[in-house]
């Protein structure tokens, strides 16, 4: 048994759910927080067999995309606001984090 973990941007949440419900499997879906951006993101849990493996990472690959945003970096905390002139600067976000644990037990109740 593995249990996958799938750490995805909140935007590709439910395009993912979608696709691993109609592939057959069952997740938990876990609300999260993290990258610099401080942005939505969604932890994605699933107990499944050796064998599916392709399919759960390729329905990831299927939904999961990055993207480029602008975002206004935050002046330092150090030096006067006034000095320092944020511009927009472009970041790449989204995609998919995903861990692949070794389980030595799954029981569904």
């Amino acid at each position: 048994m593995k249990l996958v973990l799938a750490i995805v941007q909140q935007k590709d949440r439910d395009r993912l759910i979608d696709e691993l419900t109609e592939a057959g499997f069952q997740a938990t879906v876990l609300a999260s927080t993290g990258g610099f951006l401080r942005e939505g993101n969604s932890t994605i849990m699933l107990g499944i067999d050796e064998g599916a493996i392709d399919r759960v990472l390729e329905a990831v690959r299927k939904t999961c995309r990055t993207r480029e945003q602008f975002m206004t970096p935050i002046p330092p905390v150090v030096e006067p606001v006034d000095s320092y002139v944020t511009y927009p600067v472009k970041v790449q976000v989204g995609g998919a984090i995903i861990f692949v644990l070794n389980v030595e037990r799954l029981e569904r109740i």
